[in-house]
């Protein structure tokens, strides 16, 4: 048997049980892999019923444009079916997105433009507006807006609520989703309590986001609304496909949470996912209490951990933000091991002779350069060497006239092996502005010296 083309392949997805990283978590929990679509994500579904639904009432005609705002995943899926219908896509993102979210788009031949976040949805920068501009301005194009257009909770309605029915031969008692444009929990949450009412439908949110408290008081409070880093859930307004009387309650996960159990399910489970999925365990773990021996849980695995790669999957990302508490030794530990020194550094408008006998007598080879107190160069024996055997008379010359680069900055969460990358033939230190703010500078032998102690 073989299909006609890859969106004949879209859906039936594999149900699997998770045994470790839920341990504690009464029930049968299992997890839908959304990651086996040939988009790797959930939003090949209802990409698809969106351009299907729209060829169908005459809004998308042949040879026209797809003009969308996406995390990423909807474009994904968007693109793939263009490529076998033959549309043309442009994709409107937000700067928070992965890099490779954004270059997986672009190797399907679409055209994206990246936006800022931090802007309200209705500011003409946003990427609502600036796909809602380029609909009105690109001839024959069609703005599917997955936000709005029914056909993506109309989607899950049709497939992954019915699947999930049948792979769980009708025992589901909760399906756990994270929420977003609100089309997957909504479409697959009526299917489940049409076939019974019973089965819990829980909404996972993060902070940032006004969903829950929508759901619990009927008030969207823009005081709720600040930026997040968290990934495909959470939102700034209210879609029409977010279906709040099917939703029995939400929980917010917070970023360090969603980002760092994105990563255990891939360590303790051994699925690589992405950071929604973190969110929904992270939220269903914090629900547990809800939950007794007897019940059966289906949790939605959107999408694929090889769009995080540089940042869940990323220790210095996770420690930049204060994600990760390791025992790798970091600058912060390496500083702490090894002797507190004044850092020497020389003004710009010391002369070259002055730096060759601060070399000597301190018996150092590199010496940061200073002017007003900034450091803004640095200055080497092999620099002295080359500029005075190309022109002697350099010596009384100010340094500021031969000094290169400066040394490489690390924060105090910078990892040992970020460090020891940075230090190489051009750069033999780094320097870290310490919690008092002092300036503190990190040889190699400072690392070997922490490894060693």
């Amino acid at each position: 048997m073989w299909y006609n083309n890859i969106l004949e392949t879209i859906g039936n997805t594999p149900l699997v049980k998770l045994n470790t990283i839920t341990k504690n978590v009464p029930g049968t929990i299992l997890a839908k892999i959304e990651t086996t679509n040939p988009g790797n994500s959930i939003k090949d579904r209802m990409a698809v019923k969106m351009i299907e639904d729209a060829e169908r009432n005459g809004k998308l005609k042949p040879g026209g444009t797809i003009i969308e705002g996406t995390s990423g995943n909807t474009g994904m899926g968007l693109a793939m079916a263009a490529i076998i219908k033959g549309y043309k896509c442009i994709f409107t993102t937000t700067d928070k997105q992965s890099k490779e979210k954004v270059d997986a788009l672009r190797a399907f031949g679409a055209e994206v433009i990246v936006c800022p976040t931090n802007v309200e949805p209705e500011d003409p920068r946003s990427y609502y507006s600036v796909s809602s501009r380029l609909e009105r301005e690109v001839p024959n194009s069609w703005k599917p807006n997955q936000y709005d257009n029914l056909a993506n909770s109309q989607a899950h309605y049709e497939q992954t609520g019915p699947e999930i029915w049948e792979q769980t031969e009708g025992k589901i008692t909760h399906l756990v989703v994270g929420v977003g444009t609100g089309g997957t929990i909504s479409g697959t949450g009526k299917y489940l309590k049409e076939k019974n009412p019973n089965i819990q439908i829980w909404g996972i949110d993060t902070y940032g986001s006004v969903f829950k408290k929508y759901k619990e008081t009927g008030i969207f409070d823009k005081d709720e609304i600040y930026p997040y880093i968290t990934e495909g859930i959470g939102e700034d307004f209210l879609p029409a496909n977010v279906n709040f009387d099917v939703i029995d309650l939400f929980e917010k996960v917070t970023d360090k949470d969603a980002a760092l159990m994105t990563r255990d399910i891939a360590r303790k489970e051994g699925i690589f996912v992405g950071n929604s999925a973190g969110a929904a365990i992270g939220g269903l773990i914090q629900l547990k209490d809800k939950l007794k021996p007897e019940d059966v849980v289906v949790v939605i695995f959107h999408d694929h951990g090889s769009r995080y790669m540089g940042k869940m999957y990323n220790e210095d990302w996770l420690r930049e933000r204060g994600f990760l508490q390791d025992e790798k030794l970091t600058a912060k530990s390496i500083i702490a091991k090894k002797e507190s020194t004044e850092i020497v550094t020389l003004d710009t408008q010391k002369s070259v002779l002055e730096a060759i006998n601060t070399i000597k007598s301190m018996n150092i080879s590199q010496i940061p350069v200073t002017q007003q107190g900034m450091i803004v160069g640095k200055i080497a024996e092999s620099d002295i060497l080359t500029a005075l055997l190309e022109n002697p008379g350099l010596k009384s010359a100010p340094i500021s006239e031969i000094m290169t680069a400066t040394f490489p900055f690390v924060d105090l969460n910078t990892s040992i092996d970020k460090i020891s990358s940075l230090i190489n033939k051009e750069n033999s230190a780094v320097l870290v502005e310490d919690a008092s703010g002092k300036i503190e500078i990190i040889t190699q032998y400072d690392i070997i010296n922490a490894i060693s102690g």
